[in-house]
């Protein structure tokens, strides 16, 4: 947990709260807390450690991306979450939205722009969203609306990053643990799910099970689903959409698929599992076998 990403305290809050659980659940736990800095000694830490799997809690670029993955599989050990490749292609929103289309799975427009043409002119007719390709969290997320400015992306943005048509309507989320859709959220907050709305207390609030229609419910849980399968993903995953409501099923499309999403006992994922009697404890007892059951 915790790791070089700008989601680390996330991870670490994730971490801690998986960790406690796996106690619960009858495991020996050994908490590795990586510095900003201190990736380069995982190898180390591992061997001291002598996991018979590995739980996966980091979040962003090292832990989402293949590259942990990548790590972990050539020193031989098992772990929680998807794998390198399915990682990785998830972690890269061009490439997801790619995979999607090729599973027919309904997606909004998007093209990779210099982030200094994104600062001088409008690269898509507003209202657009403007995001790096690779973060999650909602990290360095931009909406520009018409007669806004283009935007004054920050300094840290990187060099190129994703222009993507702006999907109006309802926030829905659906987790898929192994090959079960667990149920439908949607998440209301004052403007956007954005990473204040996510991580503070009271940022947001989760209505389970979505008051949507049966056909919206049947069609998220069916399209993340497919596309769990359609990335490769194993263990745990959530695809997140957008519904405009005056469209009815048309109106739904996915934004992107978390291969790790967040572990806590109100994310999201853990609260699906819940509404079907599967308590974090035993959520996260799940996670380790189903590791352990991987050729």
């Amino acid at each position: 947990m915790g790791g070089p990403s700008a989601e680390r305290e996330v991870s670490l809050s994730s971490g801690r709260e998986c960790a406690d659980a796996l106690r619960v659940a009858g495991f020996q736990v050994v908490e590795i807390a990586l510095g900003p800095d201190e990736s380069a000694t995982l190898p180390a830490r591992l061997a001291e450690a002598r996991p018979d799997v590995v739980f996966n809690a980091l979040h962003g670029r090292m832990g989402e991306d293949g590259r942990v993955q990548g790590l972990l599989e050539w020193l031989g050990y098992r772990y929680t979450h998807s794998g390198v490749l399915s990682s990785a292609l998830a972690m890269d929103k061009t490439r997801t939205k790619q995979v999607y289309r090729e599973a027919g799975l309904p997606v909004v427009d998007s093209v990779i722009a210099d982030a200094a043409e994104v600062r001088a002119r409008h690269v898509l007719p507003p209202p657009y969203v403007v995001k790096p390709n690779d973060e999650g969290s909602s990290v360095g997320v931009y909406i520009v609306h018409p007669g806004d400015a283009p935007p004054a992306l920050s300094d840290d943005m990187p060099a190129q990053v994703m222009v993507e048509t702006y999907a109006p309507g309802r926030e829905l989320t659906t987790s898929v643990m192994g090959d079960r859709a667990l149920g439908v959220t949607e998440i209301v907050t004052e403007d956007w799910y954005d990473y204040a709305a996510k991580y503070t207390v009271g940022g947001s609030r989760h209505i389970i099970p979505a008051e949507i229609p049966a056909e919206i419910t049947a069609a998220c849980l069916d399209y993340a689903v497919r596309a769990h399968r359609a990335l490769g993903c194993a263990g745990l995953s959530r695809t997140d959409f957008r519904w405009d409501e005056s469209r009815g099923l048309d109106g739904l499309v996915l934004l992107e698929t978390n291969t790790q999403p967040g572990m806590t006992p109100t994310s999201l994922s853990p609260e699906q599992a819940r509404q079907l009697g599967i308590t974090f404890p035993e959520l996260c007892r799940w996670m380790v076998e189903d590791a352990l059951c991987r050729d």
